[in-house]
């Protein structure tokens, strides 16, 4: 009987052992979000539609990119560049509204103060495949990647 003993005891310490080694993190359930979209990275803007208006393509020749990491925000517009602060909530992206921007006068002015308007505050987030929507009661910003 005092072998069997052993032997049990002997097995749990060498599975605890073993478990203590693993490298995977369990996480709960209530702490994971999986309806969170994935959208840290750069996206290149296809077009946008503001409120009540037609949607506009990107213009051709100018550069706009979206950049999201680490709840930091850039985008390129233009010939300008813009940076901030962003935060994910489930499928609300909330932008910085006020974001430190370059002002050069670029070719594409007007189409670029619809876009940071469009941009800034809360937006509803749609991931399909590469395309990222952005939808505000302001308007659609489009992205592919």
């Amino acid at each position: 009987m005092k072998i069997v003993q052993s032997l049990i005891s002997l097995s749990f310490v060498a599975f605890a052992v073993g478990c203590s080694g693993s490298t995977s993190t369990l996480t709960s359930p209530s702490s994971l979000d999986l309806t969170a979209p994935q959208i840290p990275g750069t996206w290149n803007l296809v077009s946008i539609r503001p409120a009540g208006e037609a949607e506009q393509a990107k213009p051709s020749g100018a550069t706009y990119a979206l950049t999201l990491v680490d709840g930091r925000l850039s985008t390129r517009a233009d010939c300008n560049t813009c940076g901030g602060t962003y935060t994910l909530n489930g499928q609300t992206l909330m932008a910085a509204t006020s974001m430190a921007c370059t002002r050069a006068a670029c070719p594409t002015m007007a189409f670029e103060n619809i876009y940071m308007k469009l941009l800034g505050g809360e937006s509803a987030v749609s991931l399909s495949g590469s395309t990222l929507e952005l939808t505000s009661p302001r308007g659609v910003l489009r992205f592919t990647r």
